[in-house]
């Protein structure tokens, strides 16, 4: 076959990856809540053993099913071993399909395990004088080590040769089975000789030999130098039986009959069409454009064209392989002048800009990208200055012939995260107008869960295409270029790659949302209309009060020292509370609280959920929460607002998030205005720092219980419809109905609990979750939610449905059609099944809530767009059910009525919607 000097034989154990991968990998799944963890492990693996040994042969092997001889010779052998679990069992036959997809030889022996096949194989190459390179985590294939034939552990990047055995064990490789018989083996259930530790089969085997010779010369073993050597000897008499037996199974049989030729194990091609079948299904997005062309995504594409069940999001379109020749750079007038015509002659195109930054109020334009229908793309550069750069258009020149057509209100234009563009293009007075799709929502809109929404991701998942990486071009870390640094034939190339891709796209997910009812009706009347309000909130930015919030900086300072103190006064020492170690040693070693919970390791958590449970019976968990809660709000709010003030605007500029939430909620970053806590004192101050401008107020209308309004409209619950249709206060209602008792009865504990089970059942609480939160016996919290479900039995009837359709179709929608896919739905996993199932409740509560307040935002942009003097009333902020407002203060009253009406009217529901709104001279106060 080959010999020493040339690439080895590798043998691959696969059942041991297989293993360690499960149980070391993170849970991995795809959308469709299919395991992949494992398989994804263990085919990293298989890459990582090619690209390092550049083998020309190669074969994995796996443990086939059933008994092998072994059991028959002790039937306690792997006793110990728990039934192999159902996430795993999954994994294994779509893991032996891309084995044999990859191109290696593939063995499966039944009645034998995989050591034995590996054994066999090995004895055989180092007889013929091939090297050899076993691939295992299995320390018992020790015993095969020698001159030919090395070991490597994949998952730790370690190898072992003869040097290495003896290193690590103490004896030579030709003494592992002995050494293994001696002192038993846990994880297989090898009993060995009670009492033999490693230091003393060690000293045994290099002092007087192996197992058949110490039983020669039992009488030898006194004059050893370890612990117990004066009564091993008996020891070793009376398990001689068991010693011998835990040899024999240690033993892996290198003589295995399997009439195979070490020459028949080369490498075949990859079976891509197969492969790229497989890691589009388990979504393995990294490997996706390694296994495509042109031939493989017809194949693929067919076969998903003919699945009816195209909802998951993981469809791979077709479409024909990438030509840069189309690729063009303009670098003259009379070739933009021709670029303006084919713009204007198209009925559709894509375009990007190229920046300097990502934050939107810093960057300049480097450049801007188009491409079209006939696969051509164009990009057009202004600021390269690098030196020696080629002459390029003048940016002002630029921006001025394409204004017209970027200000054009048809609706034309196809972006990637187009917001950014249009914030950008603000920058320079250029208002972007007739955006016809932005894909980074379209894909969002088809699937929240299914991938993450960056056009390199999508690129991957649905055209089978990888695209050149910013870091290829840029490099990374402190020395990363900026884009105007680089070099224009690869920023032509990967600018006008940008516009492609985003067409491409465009055309595959328009097919995809067009297929599923009412998901481009989402898409196109409200989360891309949403998008251009967003961008006109984040260009104008809220007014931070800097002064305030420096003095609030130093009192919080002030508080966080005391905090300290009294918790070294309360422990009894100093020590860092940032130091989890330390802070472990305090609260579960010196003052022996209660371990709530362990961390993957093993050591006592000291995370924030178990703080909270230790906070409600000791004193030292609830000061250390206090005092984290007082470090994360100097940190990210009090210390870090001021620096983030505009120099040109002077004030903050947050980024709204559309595509992040599984939801369909936004969120917000620099500064994040969803987690600015509103519960403490401290957290309002915070509040108070968000002001108005001179001569107008803040006004925040927030929408009033809207998740249980809207529980009342999907479960269609008489009760729950009748409270809220005649105005009631909902919790003391529940609690009336709950507890038998008037309205006026109702005591404020009970109205509490009430109010528990009311947020408690959006949430998908259990008896067990109320009874925690309410500090009552678990029987209680039972008795509650069974006398809650007799009242409102239709609640109970949408819950039992909603989990049921979800484990139907993958998926729970909003009232606005919103699919919500759940991924663990159902998972194997029973946590990961509860979590979904949980979710399978909330989320169409959550989801139409998120609906509802988009559909307000663009009820009211679209009514503040009509007034004579629109800058009388500003749109500043959206934060959970809250839109906050900046309005002159002589337009309050008249503006504040407006707007409440927009938002309890923009849709209808079974129940009304209601509107509660305040107003002051900041956030705080006004909400």
């Amino acid at each position: 076959m080959h010999n020493d000097n040339e690439s080895p034989l590798v043998l691959v154990d696969g059942s041991s990856y297989l293993f360690r991968a499960f149980h070391g990998m993170p849970p991995l799944t795809n959308s469709k809540g299919a395991d992949t963890g494992a398989i994804y492990g263990v085919v990293n693996m298989l890459r990582s053993l090619v690209k390092d040994y550049k083998p020309t042969h190669m074969v994995v092997v796996f443990d086939a099913k059933g008994k092998t001889f072994r059991d028959d010779i002790y039937p306690e052998y792997k006793a110990n071993r728990a039934a192999m679990p159902d996430e795993l069992r999954g994994q294994i036959a779509p893991l032996h399909k891309i084995v044999k997809a990859m191109g290696f030889t593939m063995i499966v022996q039944p009645g034998v395990e995989a050591d034995d096949v590996i054994g066999t194989l090995a004895r055989q190459a180092s007889q013929a004088g091939i090297s050899c390179v076993i691939s295992t985590g299995d320390k018992d294939m020790a015993q095969l080590v020698d001159k030919h034939v090395t070991l490597i552990n994949t998952m730790t990047r370690t190898t072992m040769d003869i040097d290495g055995v003896l290193e690590k064990f103490g004896v030579p490789a030709d003494l592992i089975i002995d050494f293994l018989g001696l002192k038993g083996d846990k994880v297989d259930n090898i009993p060995g000789v009670p009492g033999v530790g490693d230091k003393s089969a060690v000293a045994m085997l290099n002092g007087i030999g192996g197992v058949k010779a110490i039983y020669e010369n039992l009488d030898k073993i006194a004059e050893l130098d370890f612990r117990g050597a004066k009564t091993m000897a008996k020891k070793m008499e009376q398990y001689k039986e068991q010693a011998l037996l835990s040899y024999q199974l240690a033993t892996i049989d290198t003589e295995l009959p399997l009439n195979l030729e070490l020459s028949s194990f080369t490498i075949d091609e990859m079976d891509k069409p197969l492969l790229r079948e497989m890691f589009t299904e388990l979504e393995f997005k990294r490997w996706l454009g390694e296994v495509s062309d042109a031939d493989t995504l017809k194949q693929v594409a067919g076969k998903q064209n003919n699945n009816d069940n195209i909802v998951s999001g993981s469809e791979v379109s077709a479409t024909a392989p990438i030509d840069t020749s189309q690729y063009h750079t303009i670098f003259s007038e009379e070739d933009l002048s021709a670029l303006v015509d084919k713009i204007n002659s198209s009925d559709f195109y894509a375009m990007d800009t190229e920046t300097t930054s990502v934050d939107y109020m810093q960057a300049d334009i480097v450049g801007l990208s188009f491409a079209f229908a006939d696969d051509s793309a164009y990009y057009v550069p202004v600021a390269h200055d690098y030196p020696g750069a080629p002459a390029q258009l003048d940016r002002d020149y630029v921006l001025q012939v394409l204004k017209p057509l970027i200000e054009d209100t048809a609706p034309k234009k196809i972006g990637q995260h187009i917001k950014y563009d249009k914030n950008v293009l603000a920058n320079y007075n250029i208002h972007l107008h007739g955006i016809l799709c932005d894909t980074m929502l379209a894909s969002y809109v088809l699937n929240s869960t299914a991938t993450r929404h960056n056009m390199d991701s999508l690129s991957l998942k649905y055209l089978g295409h990888k695209t050149i990486g910013f870091e290829e071009i840029a490099g990374k870390g402190a020395k990363q270029l900026t884009f105007n640094q680089i070099e224009l034939e690869l920023a032509a190339k990967y600018a006008a790659e940008d516009a492609d891709i985003t067409l491409r796209l465009y055309l595959t997910l328009k097919t995809l949302l067009e297929a599923q009812s009412g998901l481009s009706d989402l898409l196109n009347d409200i989360e891309i209309p949403l998008s251009s309000i967003l961008a006109t909130m984040e260009q104008t930015g809220v007014y931070i009060d800097s002064q305030k919030l420096g003095q609030q900086s130093q009192d919080l300072a002030k508080r966080i020292m005391e905090l300290e103190n009294q918790v070294h006064e309360l422990a009894g020492e100093s020590f860092n509370l940032g130091s989890t170690k330390q802070l472990q040693h305090i609260l579960f070693e010196k003052l022996a609280l209660p371990v709530k919970k362990k961390t993957p390791k093993g050591a006592p958590s000291t995370s924030e959920e178990v703080l909270q449970e230790l906070a409600l019976e000791y004193e030292l968990p609830a000061l250390i929460m206090q005092f984290r809660g007082l470090i994360k709000l100097k940190n990210t709010y009090t210390d870090k607002l001021p620096r983030m003030i505009n120099h040109r605007t002077n004030r903050v500029h947050t980024s709204y998030h559309q595509a992040v939430t599984a939801t369909g909620r936004l969120s917000s970053s620099d500064p994040n205005l969803q987690n600015i806590p509103i519960r403490t004192p401290e957290g309002r101050l915070v509040r108070q720092a968000f002001v108005a401008r001179s001569g107008y107020k803040i006004v925040a209308a927030d929408y009033s219980q809207i998740e249980l309004r809207i529980m009342a409209h999907l479960s269609k619950d008489k009760g729950l419809l009748d409270a809220f249709s005649k105005g009631l206060d909902v919790h003391k209602a529940t609690a009336a109905e709950v507890f038998g008792e008037s309205l006026d009865a109702v005591t404020d504990n009970q109205r509490r609990s009430a109010k528990a089970i009311n947020f408690g059942l959006i949430y998908g609480m259990s008896a067990f979750g109320l009874a925690k939160q309410l500090g009552i016996p678990r029987y209680d919290a039972q008795n509650y939610m069974d006398k809650y479900f007799d009242r409102y039995p239709r609640v109970l009837t949408y819950m039992e449905s909603t989990r049921k359709g979800a484990k139907e179709t993958g998926y729970v929608t909003t009232v606005f059609n919103r699919r919500l896919y759940l991924p663990d739905i159902n998972a194997t996993n029973g946590l990961r099944r509860a979590g979904a199932e949980r979710a399978a409740i909330n989320a169409p509560m959550q989801g139409t809530a998120a609906d509802i307040i988009k559909i307000a935002m663009i009820a009211v942009s679209d009514w503040i767009k009509d007034l004579d003097e629109p800058s009388h009333v500003i749109m500043i902020m959206q934060v959970h059910d809250e839109l906050v407002f900046e309005i002159k203060e002589d337009k309050v009253a008249e503006y504040v009525e407006k707007i409440n009406k927009l938002m309890e009217n923009c849709v209808k529901l079974d129940v009304p919607l209601v509107v509660e709104a305040g107003v002051g001279d900041n956030w705080d106060e006004a909400h």
